[in-house]
């Protein structure tokens, strides 16, 4: 069996889309912060700053949750001041999830958290290498078997 150079990124994008390496990511990012924000309820502070206001049905389809996933998971969050409900303008049956101003407050933490964590796993590479892989890696999420347009 020849191993191909896709056969070689399927297996290492298999390793970063386990949820075991996304749970250990999401509790880096969110160590010693606000007691609501941990590796569950990260993903719904993430999703909502990426997306916007969104209910919770059409959150959980964003970030890969139920809607009785995210409305728990919601409430923590609610509690804690990151994360307001509001009526939905649009639909007078739904409610829309927003985050609050200390709840962008956390996501940007955790999103510099993430960037800083990058910059010191590429510190070693060459700077062109780096430069050559952000803009490669940005070329296959935009034109790759995962963009929004592929067939």
């Amino acid at each position: 069996m020849t191993n191909t150079t896709g056969d070689d990124i399927a297996r290492t994008l298999g390793m970063l889309l386990l949820r075991s390496t996304r749970t250990r990511l999401h509790a880096h990012l969110t160590e010693g912060l606000e007691e609501a924000v941990d590796d569950l309820t990260y993903p719904v502070l993430s999703g909502l700053a990426r997306t916007g206001p969104r209910s919770a049905a059409d959150l959980g389809r964003e970030v890969g949750l139920d809607r009785t996933t995210v409305s728990r998971r919601a409430d923590r969050l609610e509690r804690s001041g990151l994360l307001a409900r509001h009526p939905d303008p649009d639909d007078s049956r739904a409610t829309l999830l927003t985050l609050t101003d200390d709840g962008h407050a956390i996501v940007a933490v955790t999103r510099q958290r993430l960037a800083d964590a990058i910059e010191d796993s590429l510190a070693t590479w060459p700077q062109g290498d780096a430069a050559t892989f952000a803009r490669l890696l940005r070329r296959f999420v935009d034109q790759g078997p995962f963009a929004a347009d592929h067939d």
